[in-house]
């Protein structure tokens, strides 16, 4: 190997490693802020990340500004990197989903995306019925039948791949940028719930059917019929979690 192309490599495994020590730290602050172990108002270094996780000033210095980012922390001269208080956060962003429903307070946050997904998602679906393509709306009636299949052979990790693509669809056909942005957030709530063995074995019939129903009113163009199934769908959820 030449002297180049072994630098190339070299080089790649730096970034690979940099990447990887990166996305172990981000991991670490993220859960820590999002469960109040690192509470608003404490102060973080560059140097302290360094020596607490064995990274480079770089990797230190990029997980900081990804936290930025979201909100989670801010920098000031003289005063350093503070983590930010919580009516600042970024809540939408589906890392901060995932790290505060793995949290002790998952009750609440699943409370309040259940509530939002209720506001959203029968709204998207009327407007799936009304403006989703062809190919779509063949899709929907597809993944429906799909998840009936895997839901009645109790494959759980399967259904939960074919959930996810379905909720996604319907927020991405229904022409709404604004409810197509949080399809990500809802596939971190939905794959939380089945990791943390919150979902039956096997799903309700009535959930089954209540996707079905979503799928056939958006694939004839009832919009009223594709809200109110949807609805039927999320009103399940939150009584299946004991949300009330």
């Amino acid at each position: 190997m030449s002297t180049a192309t072994q630098q190339t490599h070299n080089a790649a495994d730096d970034a690979g490693s940099s990447s990887m020590g990166q996305g172990r730290v981000l991991e670490s602050l993220g859960q820590s802020i999002a469960a109040g172990s690192l509470p608003p108002g404490t102060r973080l270094t560059l140097e302290g990340l360094q020596q607490e996780f064995g990274i480079s000033r770089t990797v230190a210095r990029d997980t900081m500004k990804v936290l930025e980012s979201m909100n989670l922390v801010y920098s000031r001269r003289r005063v350093g990197i503070v983590v930010q208080e919580r009516t600042l956060w970024n809540v939408f962003d589906p890392k901060l989903v995932r790290w505060r429903l793995a949290s002790e307070r998952r009750d609440i946050q699943y409370a309040s995306l259940t509530e939002l997904r209720i506001a959203v998602e029968p709204i998207a679906a009327a407007g799936a019925a009304r403006r989703a393509s062809a190919v779509e709306r063949a899709q929907l009636v597809s993944l429906a039948a799909e998840l009936r299949r895997l839901g009645e052979a109790g494959d759980l990790e399967a259904f939960l791949v074919v959930d996810t693509q379905f909720h996604q669809l319907l927020l991405r056909s229904c022409g709404n940028e604004m409810f197509r942005a949080v399809e990500d957030m809802v596939a971190e709530v939905l794959l939380s719930r089945t990791r943390q063995g919150l979902m039956p074995f096997k799903p309700r019939d009535e959930a089954l059917c209540a996707h079905e129903d979503v799928a056939a009113a958006v694939a004839s163009g009832d919009a009223a019929a594709a809200e109110r199934a949807t609805r039927r769908i999320l009103f399940e959820v939150r009584d299946a979690m004991g949300l009330g």
